[in-house]
């Protein structure tokens, strides 16, 4: 299998299948991180874009069963519920992909690591924030911002978990929104970067055999999930959280 790609050895894809296995059971528990793993992951051994192009297809076929995991019906009324979110995220997205190979990384990974690492850390310390009345535009600019730092990354996880949170979303609905928001910006992910040039004949088998450890760790991830109760779900999800921040801060420095 090796010899379909050039610039992997077969250590570094047996690397790449426990990447995407482990990361595919840590978006089965708390229904996010799966980028960040991948990124943070692969990057060690492959260029940025080579890690990014490996996420691409692995994310879209996780999210897709994750918003379809309590059927359709469900899953277009958190379309509905959440579509100013999903339209400012979806067009900041596209905007930003084209620029993933020109526009420091450096910035945007500091601005948003570090209120995402600050929020979970209040949370953990048990201060409660909490959005009882969240407003249009609040949820624009929450959309906007994970839509211009997943466009750019392909992690745009942290803000909208920080956000779903403070809302203090039901945990099985939690999971289903996030599939698809997540799961409509991997769609857009896929032909931005189509479009960019990172997803190409060569990298596409790479992502493309990253999605049956993948769907195996959801599976996994899946079973864990339906043991917690909210209370442990929550701070499990803070926990996933805080390392998201802290590792959009290392990246941010050492870039």
């Amino acid at each position: 299998m090796t010899a379909l790609f050039s610039f992997l050895s077969p250590a570094e894809l047996t690397a790449a299948f426990g990447i995407a296995l482990l990361a595919g059971t840590v978006k089965g528990l708390v229904g996010f991180a799966m980028p960040m793993i991948f990124i943070s992951g692969l990057s060690m051994f492959l260029a940025p874009d080579l890690a990014l192009a490996g996420l691409i297809l692995p994310t879209l076929v996780t999210n897709g069963m994750q918003a379809l995991r309590q059927g359709p019906a469900a899953a277009f009324a958190s379309i509905r519920k959440f579509r100013v979110f999903l339209l400012i995220g979806l067009v900041c997205l596209l905007l930003s992909a084209q620029s993933v190979r020109l526009l420091p990384q450096q910035a945007l990974l500091l601005v948003i690591g570090l209120p995402v690492t600050v929020f979970a850390c209040i949370q953990l310390m048990g201060k409660t924030f909490s959005i009882t009345n969240p407003t249009r535009r609040s949820e624009a600019m929450v959309g906007g911002i994970a839509g211009l730092i997943g466009g750019v990354s392909g992690v745009w996880g942290p803000p909208t978990v920080a956000y779903l949170t403070a809302l203090n979303t039901e945990k099985t609905e939690q999971i289903r929104v996030q599939g698809v928001i997540y799961g409509l910006g991997a769609v857009a992910l896929l032909v931005a970067h189509v479009g960019s040039g990172v997803i190409r004949t060569e990298t596409a088998p790479f992502s493309l055999v990253l999605i049956l450890p993948a769907v195996a760790g959801m599976w996994i991830g899946g079973l864990l999930h339906d043991r917690i109760d909210q209370v442990l779900f929550r701070r499990a999800t803070l926990v996933v959280l805080l390392i998201a921040g802290l590792n959009l801060l290392r990246r941010g420095v050492l870039i």
